[in-house]
């Protein structure tokens, strides 16, 4: 578990930056699932990363230029009978003494208290974001300060989104984040690994997707994201969530699934014949992912441009897909123009941590973002040939015998000070391993 030090350390990082702004941070809003049922809560990811914080209806403002309070947290009030139907609330008291605000309010109080905390600021740092209604709280209140600001000569003259601040911070993890990411990536390889034992023909998705889960919940961990266990032709929708078909002999059996432990995240897939054995056609793409995955992974070292992953692997894909006649032509004219894309549509990985696609940046303008120690992406190479592909004009048609065929290979890796660590090598891919 993190610690209050390393949360107070991550506030002190974010409001050195700020310097004389004030920076707002609003909690998740809860989501209904029927009627007056709500989905499990998960808070907002900035917010978590800042407070440690796991309740609805609060706000965090960090006010470095403030004389007496730096950290303020608006929360939820301590309510008996409120608490019998939803559980305990931390409450104003406790929001001091156990998360470290120098002062708390009640969130009705927002509105009156909010404005000493920003009259001095120079700008406001606030992500306009998916609640609306507090979006318009926050330009409100900017604007009856640009009203005044003529009398005073201060007060915030711009907003600017905090996550410029922010999320460079996130994009590196500490030791204690490591842990907790190794933490999620040994419960869900060995779910994976249970997942493969367990998978064959006449059993359905939802039955691999049970097991996984299972385990999951078992390890004190949820489901990162909701889990893709798709065979046959389903391997070749990417985001395949239905779960519910029945696995048939000579199926691939594509398995995209990683559990959340304490916020932190992993993301793994793996593609493997239901029956133990790979078709001869199956084996041949199975090889060129693999291969493309490999390489890619080679390219994750400090000072490497984070899109010279993604350019390797279509390179390996391409040549391969040139060798087995579904693709024609110069290489380098195929890549430039995407013709490769009917076959592989996704780029090759993303960033990882508190959210499943981690907040950073990937590109600068046209500079590229290069890889530092600390940083955690996928890489997830896959070609998918659906039945009804299209292939680009003047490519060739796709011969019968590799319709249906979908295969992705994903690991998680951290940017080391001198290479990479694949954080979920404990899977094995290799196809004597799925073949096994």
């Amino acid at each position: 578990m993190t610690t209050p030090v390393e949360y107070q350390q991550r506030r002190e990082q974010l409001m050195a930056k700020i310097g004389g702004g004030t920076a707002i941070f609003s909690s998740a809003p809860t989501a209904v699932m029927h009627n007056d049922v709500e989905y499990s809560y998960r808070q907002d990811s900035d917010f978590f990363y800042l407070t440690g914080f796991n309740e609805p209806n609060a706000v965090a403002v960090f006010a470095p230029h403030h004389q007496e309070h730096q950290f303020i947290l608006f929360v939820q009030p301590k309510d008996p009978d409120k608490e019998t139907w939803t559980g305990y609330r931390v409450g104003i008291d406790n929001a001091k003494t156990i998360y470290g605000a120098d002062q708390a309010y009640p969130i009705h109080e927002l509105d009156e208290k909010l404005p000493q905390y920003l009259q001095k600021a120079d700008r406001i740092y606030y992500r306009l974001g998916r609640d609306q209604q507090f979006n318009q709280i926050i330009l409100n209140h900017w604007q009856n300060l640009i009203r005044v600001y003529p009398k005073h000569g201060t007060g915030p003259i711009a907003i600017q989104d905090a996550g410029t601040i922010l999320h460079p911070q996130r994009l590196i993890k500490s030791p204690k984040e490591l842990e907790l990411m190794r933490k999620a990536a040994e419960i869900s390889v060995a779910a994976h690994q249970r997942a493969r034992e367990f998978a064959q023909p006449g059993k359905y998705e939802y039955q691999v997707q049970a097991e996984i889960e299972y385990f999951f919940n078992q390890h004190g961990s949820t489901p990162a994201y909701p889990s893709i266990v798709a065979s046959g032709e389903n391997a070749c929708i990417l985001h395949y969530i239905e779960n519910n078909r029945q696995m048939q002999d000579q199926d691939l059996l594509l398995i995209d699934a990683g559990c959340a432990y304490q916020y932190y995240n992993a993301d793994i897939t793996r593609t493997f014949p239901v029956n133990g054995k790979f078709t001869p056609e199956q084996k041949i793409i199975y090889e060129l992912v693999l291969r493309a995955q490999i390489a890619a992974i080679e390219q994750v070292k400090p000072g490497n441009p984070y899109n010279q992953l993604h350019d390797t692997a279509v390179r390996v894909l391409v040549e391969g897909l040139l060798d087995l006649g579904l693709l024609k032509g110069d290489i380098d004219e195929i890549i430039k123009e995407g013709k490769y894309k009917p076959f592989y549509m996704h780029r090759t990985g993303h960033w990882l941590g508190l959210d499943v696609h981690d907040v950073g940046v990937y590109q600068w303008g046209e500079e590229p973002q290069l890889l530092q120690p600390g940083q955690v992406l996928t890489v997830e190479p896959g070609i998918y040939i659906k039945r009804d592909i299209k292939p680009v004009e003047g490519q060739p048609e796709v011969d019968e015998r590799w319709l249906g065929i979908g295969v992705r290979i994903e690991d998680d890796v951290l940017v080391t000070t001198d290479g990479y660590e694949v954080l979920t090598a404990g899977v094995p891919k290799s196809v004597s391993a799925m073949e096994s």
